[in-house]
């Protein structure tokens, strides 16, 4: 699978990575050994960019990814977790976790101060059982912007400087506040999710072009949109960006689906191939939760995509005249 180089780093990542928000029970639960299994095909498939967080599952994501990665050779593989929320211990109470389906072992607390960022570190390698983080990312700041900026960012960049990570950047959503980052930080990569998808187009705006100026890699994430792009043809219940898709969403995506089944392609394979034509795109960033989900997402990730379907979906204004299309 091939690699890209994040900003001016020597850290390298794969086309497709592995998203670890499923393996965290997200939606519904995932047991160990279906965490490893879907890893571990995962691995055999080629893929080598794994990306986690404490906020996935509260910790579980971490510790399954370090499970598998702890036997495999540090120099083969790239890894990236976040910081951003600091995981406390509590009583479980027989509660479930809000966001994940795990026991509620922890609660979540906001921290983009120096030494919360450092104890985050400190706590993901333990989970991991890893000796170093690859690449590191401000979580979810948009509510928390001007503190992640003032400190948060900062204590990235002395992790930076001091060789405890390769790389440093955001993982958020608003493509506003990471395009403020880029302008005015030292970053390497940011992670948009949804922000760059075959039915998102807003980052063309500002983040994408910031990006090309400063030099900055992006990774692409949940460019399914919460799944209206993750099946051939869109249900009547499709979530677009986790909320019920609207009617004009709805019919745009089913007319996409319409010209890539008329050129032999599904819409998951499309949607894949989309955002990597952009020049500053390293890689896309799939959440997965078995082995079968795996096979599949690397099937439509090696599918092959005729020119001609590109220059369709431009030619009806399903495409942003400004994306560069996959050749």
């Amino acid at each position: 699978m091939r690699t890209n180089r994040l900003g001016n780093t020597t850290v390298e990542v794969t086309e497709l990575g592995f998203g670890g928000g499923p393996l965290g029970g997200l939606f519904e639960s995932v047991d160990d050994e279906g965490a490893t299994a879907a890893l571990s095909a995962a691995w055999d498939s080629g893929i080598r960019y794994f990306d986690t967080a404490p906020h996935y599952g509260i910790g579980h994501s971490e510790r399954r990814f370090g499970d598998v990665l702890r036997h495999k050779a540090r120099g083969e593989y790239t890894l990236s977790t976040k910081v951003g929320r600091v995981l406390v211990p509590q009583e479980v109470n027989g509660r479930t976790d809000e966001d994940f389906e795990v026991p509620a072992t922890h609660r979540r607390v906001w921290d983009f101060s120096r030494d919360g960022v450092r104890r985050s570190v400190e706590d993901s390698l333990t989970r991991l059982g890893l000796d170093r983080i690859d690449v590191l990312y401000l979580h979810d700041a948009e509510d928390h912007f001007e503190a992640a900026l003032r400190d948060g960012y900062p204590a990235l960049a002395e992790l930076r400087s001091e060789g405890v990570v390769g790389a440093i950047g955001a993982g958020m959503y608003h493509a506003g506040m990471l395009t403020t980052l880029v302008r005015e930080a030292d970053v390497d990569v940011v992670l948009l999710a949804s922000g760059y998808t075959l039915l998102e187009h807003r980052s063309l705006d500002d983040l994408l072009p910031a990006c090309a100026e400063r030099g900055v890699s992006v990774l692409a994430a949940a460019i399914f949109n919460s799944g209206i792009l993750a099946t051939p043809r869109p249900p009547d219940d499709a979530y677009f960006d986790y909320a019920p898709a609207s009617p004009e969403v709805l019919r745009r995506a089913r007319r996409i689906a319409d010209v890539c089944e008329a050129h032999g392609v599904t819409l998951p394979e499309a949607a894949m191939a989309f955002p990597l034509a952009h020049p500053v795109v390293a890689g896309i960033i799939v959440g997965m939760r078995s082995a079968t989900e795996v096979r599949r997402n690397i099937a439509s990730f090696e599918a092959k995509v005729p020119p001609r379907l590109w220059a369709d979906l431009r030619g009806e204004g399903l495409v942003d005249e400004r994306a560069p299309l996959p050749a």
